[in-house]
């Protein structure tokens, strides 16, 4: 039922972004949300915070044999950016949702959860740094993570 309500949701914007491109309107394709620069900066910041955020997670029982899936949190300036990014993480196997930011700039969120994976931190750090390159591919950032230590 959840698939297809996703698949629902994705051809109702996928129909908005139609519209919005035989009015002429939404974001240049040439215009990028996310530069080079930005994308650098933001790969390192990332990576820098993921064993913070690992250490954190020690201290409330996670080894790094746990298996845990992660909550993941993007921004694009575009519904077709976001689809596109919502589509590349549903097709890595993780549950995906989009919808405007809720900001007053127009952006969108893209938020879902990935599969089980290893909690160590070079793991997490990969993790981190693919999921940095999958969004600048789509011309998305990726905003960080997190997760319930918690889990089944």
């Amino acid at each position: 039922m959840r698939a297809r309500l996703s698949m629902t949701r994705t051809a109702l914007l996928l129909a908005v972004i139609g519209i919005t491109a035989l009015l002429g309107c939404g974001s240049n394709s040439t215009d990028r949300f996310l530069s080079v620069s930005d994308y650098e900066t933001n790969v390192s910041k990332q990576v820098e915070m993921a064993p913070l955020t690992m250490e954190k997670l020690r201290e409330h029982g996670v080894r790094p044999e746990s298996q845990l899936r992660l909550e993941y949190f993007f921004y694009t300036d575009s519904v077709a950016k976001a689809v596109a990014l919502e589509r590349a993480l549903l097709d890595l196997g993780y549950s995906s949702e989009l919808d405007l930011s809720g900001s007053d700039d127009g952006s969108y969120i893209v938020t879902g959860w990935t599969t089980k994976m290893p909690m160590d931190d070079d793991t997490v750090v990969d993790w981190v740094r693919s999921m940095c390159e999958v969004g600048y591919g789509v011309d998305a950032e990726f905003d960080g993570w997190g997760t319930n230590p918690n889990q089944d």
